[in-house]
C-alpha cells in the first residue's frame, strides 16, 4: 500500500471513527494544543481531560500561564508525573509572552523552546498551523512498526531514524491537522500495544506485521534490565494544631520545586535531626513500607510519625522548610504518593495529634 492510499483509508476511516470532542479538540490554537501535546507524553487520554480542563480554566491563554507562579502551576500539574514537563510549561509560557504571545511558526524555533521535542512541534504545527509536519509519539511508532514490520526497539537512533523517514513520507500535504489526529486516534483505539483490533484498521490490508501473523512483536520492547530500589524514610512531624512540616524540593530532579516530607537515609538520621532542634518529640510511629515507581527506579519509602510536644519551637526552618495546617494542604503542589499519604493519615485518623 503506497503512502496516498494509505493516507486515503486513514482520512476516510477518521471522518467517521475519529475521536473529535476531546477538550483541546475545541477553539484549535497553538497554546491549547501544545499544553495538551505536553500533558499527553506518557499519559493516557483519560487521565489528562479533567486536568486540561481545570488548567484551561486557570489558564486560558499562554499570558496567563506566563504571569503565575510556578508553585500554583505545579499544584494543577500534582498528579501526572514527570514534572519537569510543568516547569518547562511554565519558562517557555514566559519565553513565547514576552516575544508578544505568539508561538513560532516554524519546526527549529519551535523545537528550541524547553520542553518542545521534534514530534510535539511536528504536531502543534499540523493540528494549529495546517503545516504538513511528521510526527512520532509512541502511538505513531506503534502503528508504523507494525505496517512496515520495522525491527527493533525505536528508542535506539538507527530505529528512530528509519521511523522518522516512513513517518514523513507518509504524512500528507492536505488536511495535516487530520491527520496527525487520525495516527494518534489508530494507534490509541485500534492499533493498541495489546489486544489490537486488527479487522477494524482501515490499513490492515497493507500491514507487513499482520501479514507476517506477528502483530504483537512489533515494535520490538526496551531491552529490559532490574530496576534498582532505593529505601528511605519521610518524616510527618506534626504538632497538637494539626500542623505538619513539609519541605520545597530542590528545582530539579524527581519532584522538582514540588512539596515533600522531610526525606532521611535512616530512622537514626530523621530522630538526629529532629534532636538537633531542640524538639520535644513523643515516641515515633512506623507505618508499613510502601513503594512507588519510576520509569528508572523503585522508591521504597517508610513513613514515620513523629508528634511534637513543644510547639513553641514551631518556628518557619531554612532550607525549604514550611509548617502547614493540614486544611492547606490541599492548595499546595505535592506528589502523589505524599499527597495520598496525607489525605489517609489526616482521613483515617492514624495518629493521635496529642502523641
Amino acid at each position: 500500500m503506497n503512502p496516498d492510499e494509505f493516507q486515503r483509508r486513514l482520512l476516510a476511516w477518521f471522518d467517521i471513527h475519529g475521536r473529535k470532542d476531546l477538550p483541546w479538540q475545541q477553539g484549535i490554537n497553538p497554546y491549547r494544543v501544545w499544553v495538551s501535546e505536553i500533558m499527553l507524553q506518557q499519559t493516557q487520554v483519560a487521565s489528562v481531560i479533567g486536568y486540561f480542563q481545570r488548567f484551561m480554566d486557570r489558564f486560558p491563554t499562554v499570558h496567563n500561564l506566563a504571569q503565575a507562579e510556578l508553585d500554583e502551576v505545579l499544584q494543577h500539574w500534582a498528579g501526572l508525573g514527570y514534572y519537569a514537563r510543568a516547569r518547562n510549561l511554565h519558562k517557555t509560557a514566559q519565553i513565547v509572552a514576552a516575544n508578544g504571545g505568539e508561538f513560532p511558526h516554524t519546526l527549529e524555533q519551535l523545537s528550541a523552546l524547553p520542553g518542545i521535542g521534534r514530534s510535539t512541534a511536528g504536531a502543534i504545527l499540523s493540528i494549529a498551523c495546517g503545516q504538513s509536519q511528521p510526527i512520532l509519539d509512541g502511538n505513531v511508532k506503534r502503528v508504523l512498526a507494525r505496517f512496515h514490520a520495522v525491527e527493533g526497539w525505536p528508542g535506539e537512533s538507527k530505529i528512530a531514524a528509519e521511523l522518522w523517514g516512513i513517518s514523513q513520507r507518509h504524512t500528507p500535504s492536505k488536511r495535516c491537522g487530520d491527520y496527525t489526529q487520525a495516527m494518534m486516534d489508530l494507534g490509541a483505539t485500534l492499533c493498541t500495544r495489546s489486544r489490537p483490533r486488527c479487522e477494524a484498521c482501515p490499513v490492515a490490508q497493507g500491514c507487513r506485521a499482520r501479514q507476517l501473523d506477528r502483530v504483537n512483536q512489533f515494535p520490538a520492547p526496551k531491552p529490559r534490565k532490574d530496576m534498582p530500589s532505593r529505601q528511605i524514610y519521610f518524616l510527618v512531624l506534626h504538632d497538637s494544631d494539626g500542623r505538619i512540616l513539609l519541605q520545597r524540593r530542590p528545582a530539579t530532579g524527581i519532584w522538582g520545586g514540588l512539596w515533600s516530607l522531610p526525606e532521611f537515609e535512616d530512622a537514626q538520621q530523621l530522630q538526629s535531626w529532629a534532636a538537633q532542634r531542640d524538639y520535644r518529640i513523643g515516641n515515633p510511629k512506623i507505618l508499613s513500607r510502601q513503594r512507588h515507581s519510576f520509569s528508572h527506579y523503585h522508591l521504597d519509602y517508610t513513613p514515620v510519625l513523629l508528634p511534637l510536644q513543644n510547639p513553641n519551637n514551631c518556628v518557619m526552618e531554612d532550607g525549604g522548610l514550611v509548617w502547614y495546617k493540614a486544611n492547606e494542604i490541599h492548595s499546595l503542589g505535592l506528589p502523589a504518593p505524599i499527597k495520598r499519604l496525607l489525605q489517609q493519615l489526616y482521613s483515617e485518623d492514624q495518629y493521635d495529634q496529642n502523641g
